[in-house]
């Protein structure tokens, strides 16, 4: 099993078995491949503004190839930078994304102002369930230490799972607190289903993470709902927490369906 999720060759990531998702054993989880568009936009200069939004936009299900990612600055404003980027698969793009990154600095605010507390930190009391495993190694099995803050994996309904990646997104690498979030948030349909797996197909088909403080340590926090509607859409909203406190929110669109298409 690789040390990482994603090995560098030149411009291209060579993706690993660890990213891998629950829906098709061919295809990869939705966390790895928006960190790493997370990474790209991150890396861009100048290095003080920070990632504080991004919507990723899936095409299609990312496989388990080498894949390039390229960006595009829109706006490259001292205080605000607009960031187009596009993860490929050879000259298919499969996923489009755009990010906002703002300026950090300290500003006094009154002291009725505060972020929501974090969710009982994560320890070793706490249950570890591993929904959807397909007996294959995937990033839900192999990838990501869990714990459960609040309701569990196992049964449908909210719930709240402290998520922390065993191993580098890129080989060689140290995994930014942005990165963690993005990563951790795609988790949020999954953790929070309201429909039986056997069953149904709940994909998401995007991912929008709101970060107003970078995270901080090894551990996110996803604390996560989803609704379905009998149209065939769903929708899971998150928020995310470090182990000091909120950081930020995540959303999903989701494709509902029946197993086999009866919709």
């Amino acid at each position: 099993m690789s040390d990482a999720l994603y090995i560098p060759d030149g411009d291209r990531f060579v993706s690993t078995e660890l990213t891998r998702g629950p829906w098709d054993p061919s295809a990869q989880h939705g966390g790895p491949p928006s960190a790493l568009i997370a990474r790209a936009i991150e890396r861009l200069a100048p290095d003080d503004l920070a990632l504080v939004r991004l919507t990723v936009e899936i095409m299609r299900p990312v496989p388990i190839v080498p894949l390039t990612v390229a960006t595009d600055v829109i706006r490259a404003g001292r205080r605000v930078q607009v960031v187009d980027a596009a993860l490929r698969d050879g000259d298919d793009i499969v996923c489009r994304a755009r990010g906002i990154r703002m300026r950090v600095a300290e500003v006094p605010l009154p002291d009725t102002v505060r972020p929501d507390p974090a969710p009982t930190p994560p320890s070793d009391s706490m249950e570890s369930s591993v929904p959807f495993d397909s007996g294959s190694v995937a990033l839900n099995t192999h990838g990501v230490d869990l714990r459960e803050a609040s309701g569990t994996l196992l049964a449908a309904g909210p719930a709240a799972v402290w998520i922390r990646l065993r191993q580098p997104l890129v080989a060689g690498e140290e995994l930014s607190g942005a990165q963690r979030a993005v990563c951790a948030a795609d988790f949020g349909n999954g953790m929070s289903w309201a429909l039986p797996f056997d069953r149904y197909v709940f994909v998401n088909t995007d991912l929008t993470v709101h970060l107003h403080r970078q995270p901080v340590g090894e551990w996110i926090c996803v604390d996560a709902r989803t609704v379905a509607s009998p149209t065939g859409v769903g929708l899971t909203t998150t928020m995310l927490s470090d182990t000091s406190a909120s950081v930020g929110s995540a959303t999903q669109t989701l494709f509902v369906d029946q197993r086999g298409g009866a919709a």
